[in-house]
């Protein structure tokens, strides 16, 4: 039978109930900058997996405190950290949602303020800290965040960091970890030429450029459990045809080297390294494409999730009908509607196939 939006999804020996994700969505409403989970990310996650979704994506939250975008992002570089967060994956399961976290290190694009409070660079002196990158560039328009270009060390350390958050994400319940190396952030900073002209064996060729991801999984494979499941979020592409950048060609290849690392879901975003990017208009299903290229060609069998203007039940459905992605992952829709995957089913007569909250089952 051809598989669809509300086929189960076996990866290792975790069974994702149906093939909706919560995409992570940066919420920056830690209360005071110290990167701990609140009531707001136990109400915002946990009312995404009352409503229905299989997977429910904790945001992007730092391995450590230089690694947030703002001084307000979760973190999870202590083991308070990990015990703010425990309730909100205990809640998430037991509405029957697998509860999973995303780990993540801003690099250059660190040190900024909140969207609503203008998303400007903060200079140490205005409560911002250094900022660490493959080069001594900075993102343009964020000179003022002090920056260094990393040495071995810092290498060595952000890996450590790396596995020590996915360590503590296991200690609070997640049963998914994905490593984000997508959107700019530091490990998309080292996989592309634009933001990596360093000579040592992380930076030239693509399988130098690659490496650093590669090392990240692989630290973050070791300590997770063979029976749970590893997802990566890359950008497809950086959309600058004008230079030498991230291609999906490339992204297809890093799909092959990050499934023999022991990831087994590519998370297929784009775009955010630099502001010069061309981004097509943003229609319906907008990077779907990206993400069916990287399943087509890559040589390997790994999963493949798909995001970007999925807004409508017909369109997941399709996505995963049609083998262009085994995960629609839903964000911004999500965020309008937290019931999205419950009343997708009823779109597509399929509640039969899902557990609605016996709460809410006179709604349905």
């Amino acid at each position: 039978m051809t598989d669809d939006l509300f086929s189960p999804l076996s990866l290792r020996e975790t069974e994702l109930p149906n093939r909706v994700m919560v995409s992570p969505m940066c919420q920056y409403s830690c209360e005071d900058r110290d990167g701990l989970a609140t009531e707001w990310h136990r109400t915002h996650l946990g009312s995404r997996a009352v409503g229905g979704a299989g997977v429910v994506m904790a945001e992007a939250t730092a391995v450590e405190s230089r690694g947030r975008i703002s001084p307000h992002d979760l973190g999870i570089w202590s083991d308070e950290h990990a015990d703010a967060l425990a309730p909100v994956a205990e809640f998430v399961r037991e509405q029957g949602s697998v509860p999973a976290i995303q780990l993540a290190h801003a690099g250059r694009k660190a040190s900024t303020s909140r969207p609503w409070e203008g998303h400007e660079p903060l200079a140490p002196e205005d409560g911002g800290w250094e900022a660490i990158a493959p080069s001594a560039t900075p993102y343009p328009g964020n000179e003022a965040v002090a920056l260094h270009e990393m040495t071995p060390e810092d290498i060595e350390d952000v890996i450590a960091a790396f596995q020590s958050g996915a360590e503590r994400a296991l200690d609070a319940g997640f049963e998914i970890a994905e490593v984000h190396a997508a959107h700019g952030y530091l490990l998309h900073e080292f996989l592309s030429p634009v933001s990596n002209d360093r000579t040592d064996e992380y930076g030239g060729s693509f399988e130098n450029r690659a490496r650093l991801t590669v090392d990240v999984v692989e630290a973050v494979r070791e300590v997770w459990p063979d029976d749970r499941p590893v997802f990566v979020r890359i950008s497809g592409t950086d959309w600058l045809p004008d230079r030498e950048s991230w291609t999906r060609e490339q992204s297809a290849r890093l799909a092959d080297l990050l499934a023999e690392a022991g990831a087994d879901l590519i998370d297929v975003s784009s775009g955010g390294l630099h502001p010069d990017q061309q981004l097509p208009a943003g229609g319906p299903n907008y990077q779907v494409p990206l993400a069916e290229h990287v399943g087509a060609e890559s040589e390997r069998d790994v999963g493949i999730g798909a995001v970007g203007g999925i807004t409508t039940a017909q369109q997941a459905d399709a996505v995963v009908r049609n083998g262009r992605a085994d995960l629609a992952i839903v964000g911004r829709e999500h965020l309008r509607d937290p019931y999205f995957a419950l009343r997708a089913a009823k779109e597509l007569d399929a509640l039969d196939r899902i557990e609605v909250p016996k709460q809410y089952r006179r709604a349905f």
